[in-house]
């Protein structure tokens, strides 16, 4: 095992953004051609990631010759929030942008690779469109619309159910709660903490999205998807990516993995190897 180095670095005009720079062992300076792999956050974890995976990805593309960073977006980890007002998602895209002008004026990185976990694999999708340094995106589990082949993957597989059944007899499934939804009955209360949820299956989030693949793509990204089992409340197949965005011709850029015995945060140390050598096997074939 080679022993990699980790330098902090302040990020932005404001020195607020904090990251984690992993320099490849091989010791060479940055080069146009070779891409630096940047990490985000997923959703307001720190920087190291769930179960510290994002550390665990750093080291090991710098075992192979692959720079790669970590950084918190402001108001997360040792980030300063921002003091301009603007909302999560524009907050957000002006970070990554700060950030990776930063990598370029201090260490010389002119393309990029993001990766993001859920809400980070949705913000780099955002911003990948915007910006021509972004060459490559790996996405774990970003946001899908459903599309007719996940309901019918979905329907039938609680048709299977003994347990589904029964709900419906005794008027416990949530099919008759979607029934009192509709007929002016309430549903039930978000929780404590969770507050109303964005819906990704709404036609404004669908054109949304599906414009951001487009523009990143159009961009000459390279995609890395990978889903897991886990969340079949968003997915459910391999390719239901393709099928949500019908509009964008991902063609042999798009490599889709499924992962249907991984939870979501990737806890157990064999599915993190899996996800892990797959991420530095598809950065290092593209570098």
């Amino acid at each position: 095992m080679v022993n990699v180095t980790e330098q902090v670095l302040l990020m932005g005009p404001r020195k607020a953004l904090v990251g984690i720079v992993t320099p490849a062992v091989d010791g060479t300076a940055a080069t146009p051609d070779r891409p630096a792999v940047v990490v985000l956050n997923s959703g307001i974890i720190h920087r190291v990631g769930a179960n510290r995976m994002t550390v665990q990805l750093c080291r090991r593309l710098s075992q192979q010759g692959i720079d790669a960073v970590r950084f918190d977006l402001s108001g997360i980890g040792d980030s300063e929030p921002r003091d301009d007002g603007l909302g999560l998602l524009d907050a957000s895209l002006a970070d990554i942008k700060e950030a990776l002008d930063t990598l370029e004026s201090a260490r010389g990185f002119r393309r990029f690779v993001l990766v993001g976990l859920c809400s980070g694999a949705d913000h780099a999708v955002v911003y990948a469109g915007r910006d021509a340094r972004v060459t490559g995106l790996v996405l774990l589990d970003p946001s899908i619309p459903h599309t007719p082949r996940y309901y019918l993957n979905h329907y039938a597989r609680r048709a299977t159910r003994l347990s589904s059944w029964m709900n419906i007899a005794r008027g416990k499934h949530p099919l008759w709660q979607a029934l009192g939804q509709r007929m002016g009955g309430a549903g039930p209360a978000d929780g404590p903490d969770e507050g109303p949820r964005a819906d990704v299956n709404s036609p404004e989030a669908k054109a949304f999205l599906s414009n951001a693949y487009a523009a990143a793509h159009r961009s000459g990204n390279r995609f890395l998807a990978v889903l897991t089992g886990e969340r079949e409340d968003s997915h459910n197949y391999r390719e239901q990516l393709i099928d949500a965005f019908p509009e964008v011709p991902f063609g042999d850029r798009l490599q889709l993995e499924y992962h249907d015995d991984t939870d979501h945060t990737f806890t157990a140390e064999v599915n993190r190897e899996r996800v892990i050598g797959g991420i530095v096997g598809w950065v290092a074939a593209g570098a």
